[in-house]
């Protein structure tokens, strides 16, 4: 029987700073008003704000689903080293998406009620349908990045040399840092036992930015930290699968200290926005202001609680 807390945890992770940075409302309903709304007996607003917590897009939905059967493919790989043919991923992948739409079309009371075992996609959610180029989009996407991934640097590395250590994938890791528990979760992480290093490996569904390499400057550092393995010996990638291009760093101690640095000012910032630190329950809804950008809200799960005035 799930144990029923006032408040949620507080922790620390990319994604939640990068809420924080996009907008401070979105924050609030996201990290702390969406709690317990699972609970039958929630306040309205709790279940409203979960159930749009679940919402997601055709782009983010695309990337999850393609991350879970690479996730799939190496694990089947270390078993047996077999390697499914291209068709037979991009079917798999289609049709995860064909059942994402069918649910936001067919089941969306369903979905109302049970918003954790069925998708909803923010496009029908919101303008009713999904636009004929953004479809397109995704299936140009979809053939190019399994041939890539197949194709990639790391998954040939793994499939080609004896000496590979498989450490993990797609699992949930944490460290604390500044007494605050810090979640990471590294794509994919293997060790090569003839170079003597470790390759930690981020799969990039999109296009580049300069925020993924300091993303990777985290998972740097949790390996540094838990493993401890020296800076040197570690080697971060990223791999492009819309373009196919390949991406490889080595950091130094000033990097990590740049990630620390970035990581303290947004706790502090966070700090902002807690009224008791130690059950983390949060200011008034009010005080989270909302985005002066307001093209973000075009695209954003709560904006239905804003056009309320919530």
């Amino acid at each position: 029987m799930l144990q029923r807390k006032l408040y949620p945890e507080f922790s620390w992770s990319l994604s939640r700073h990068k809420t924080l940075m996009d907008c401070s409302r979105k924050y609030g309903f996201h990290y702390y008003f969406s709690h317990s709304g699972w609970f039958n007996d929630s306040p309205d607003l709790a279940k409203q704000t979960y159930r749009l917590k679940k919402i997601t897009n055709l782009p983010i939905l695309f990337g999850e689903v393609l991350h879970s059967i690479i996730e799939k493919v190496i694990k089947d790989y270390q078993q047996s080293a077999f390697i499914p043919a291209e068709e037979e991923l991009v079917s798999f992948i289609r049709k995860s998406l064909n059942t994402a739409f069918i649910d936001s079309t067919r089941h969306q009371e369903e979905w109302t009620q049970r918003p954790k075992y069925y998708k909803m996609l923010h496009e029908i959610y919101y303008y009713g349908e999904l636009e004929e180029a953004d479809i397109k989009e995704m299936e140009d996407r979809l053939a190019v990045c399994v041939k890539n991934f197949l194709a990639s640097k790391s998954f040939t590395d793994i499939t080609s040399k004896k000496e590979m250590q498989f450490v993990q994938s797609e699992e949930f890791r944490t460290l604390t840092l500044f007494g605050v528990k810090v979640f990471v979760v590294i794509d994919f992480l293997y060790k090569d036992l003839k170079e003597d290093k470790w390759i930690i490996v981020d799969w990039k569904t999109g296009k580049e930015t300069m925020e993924d390499r300091n993303q990777l400057a985290l998972y740097a550092l949790y390996l540094k930290e838990k493993y401890k393995v020296p800076l040197e010996k570690i080697e971060i990638r990223n791999e492009y699968l819309l373009t196919g291009n390949c991406q490889q760093y080595y950091l130094k101690e000033i990097d990590l200290q740049h990630v620390l640095q970035r990581m303290e000012m947004s706790l502090t910032e966070m700090g902002k926005y807690v009224l008791d630190e130690d059950t983390n329950e949060p200011i008034d809804l009010e005080f989270f202001s909302k985005t002066e950008y307001t093209k973000k809200c075009l695209k954003c799960n709560y904006k239905e609680l804003c056009e309320e005035g919530c």
